[in-house]
C-alpha cells in the first residue's frame, strides 16, 4: 500500500509541477531517488507519465491522464457546448471531427465524432498533436503572441512525414496566411495520405480553450475543398464561442 501512495504522490507532483526533473521530485516529496526512480518508470510503463520531449530528464503527464482529468475539469464544459456544432459539423461534411485542447508546446485531443466513410482519418483520444504538423495544432500556433511564437520555432522540430513543414521560415508564413484566412490546413503534414482543415476557438476573455479540425484522406479531402470546409468550420466557431463562458 504504502508503495501504491508513493507512486500516487509522485504522479500529482509531476502533473503539478511539470514537465520536472527527478531530483526535484525527490527533493519536494523528501522520498529517496531511487525510489522515486521505480515510481517514474511504472507510471511511464502504465503510461500515465512519459520523458518530455523537449526537456531532457524530465517528466510530464500523458495524454492518457489529461484526457481522464479533462472529464472532470473546465476541459469537459467546452467538450459538452462544442458537442452539438460539431456534431452538425460532422454531418454536413462526413468527415471526421476532431477536438484538442492545448497542453504546453502540444495538443491533446479529447473527442473524436467519425465518419461514416470505411476509409476515414482516425485519431486515438488521448493522442497529442504537435503544433507545427496537425492542422488543430497549426490553429492554435496562429493565435498565441509572436513572441510565444518565435520560442516554439526555435525548438526542435521532427517530420513526421515527408510532407511535414518544419522550417521556420516557411511556418512564419503560413501562420500569417491561418491569421488571414482565420483557418489552418495540412495535407498529409502529420499522417500520410490526410488532409484536414482546422479553426481555434475562443472563450469570452480571448484565450484558445481548444482547437476542433475536419479530417479525412486526402484523395477525398482535397484542396478545392479547403475554402469550402473552412467556412463552415467558421460558422461552427461562431456558433460555439457565442455559448463558450
Amino acid at each position: 500500500m504504502n508503495s501504491v501512495l508513493t507512486a500516487l504522490r509522485v504522479f500529482e507532483e509531476v502533473a503539478t509541477t511539470q514537465p520536472v526533473g527527478l531530483s526535484d521530485v525527490s527533493k519536494r516529496l523528501d522520498v529517496p531517488k531511487s525510489t522515486v526512480q521505480r515510481c517514474l518508470k511504472t507510471l511511464a510503463e502504465a503510461g500515465w507519465l512519459r520523458p518530455s520531449t523537449t526537456n531532457a530528464g524530465q517528466w510530464v503527464i500523458t495524454g492518457r491522464a489529461f484526457s481522464l482529468g479533462s472529464a472532470m475539469s473546465s476541459g469537459d464544459d467546452l467538450r459538452e457546448v462544442a458537442l452539438p456544432e460539431l456534431n452538425r459539423l460532422q454531418a454536413e461534411t462526413g468527415e471526421t471531427v476532431h477536438l484538442a485542447v492545448p497542453d504546453g508546446n502540444e495538443l491533446v485531443l479529447i473527442e473524436r465524432l467519425d465518419s461514416p466513410h470505411q476509409l476515414r482519418a482516425f485519431l486515438a483520444l488521448g493522442t497529442r498533436l504537435p503544433l507545427h504538423a496537425a492542422s488543430t495544432g497549426k490553429a492554435y500556433l496562429a493565435s498565441l503572441p509572436d513572441e510565444r511564437i518565435e520560442d516554439f520555432l526555435a525548438t526542435e522540430l521532427p517530420s513526421l512525414t515527408e510532407r511535414t513543414v518544419t522550417e521556420p521560415a516557411a511556418l512564419r508564413e503560413e501562420i500569417a496566411e491561418i491569421r488571414a484566412r482565420g483557418y489552418a490546413v495540412t495535407e498529409q503534414g502529420l499522417h500520410d495520405g490526410i488532409a484536414a482543415v482546422a479553426v481555434a476557438l475562443r472563450g469570452r476573455g480571448g484565450t484558445v480553450r481548444g482547437c476542433f479540425s475536419i479530417s479525412g484522406p486526402a484523395s477525398r479531402l482535397t484542396p478545392d475543398l479547403f475554402a469550402d470546409y473552412g467556412a463552415k468550420a467558421l460558422a461552427a466557431r461562431d456558433a460555439i464561442e457565442r455559448r463558450l463562458p
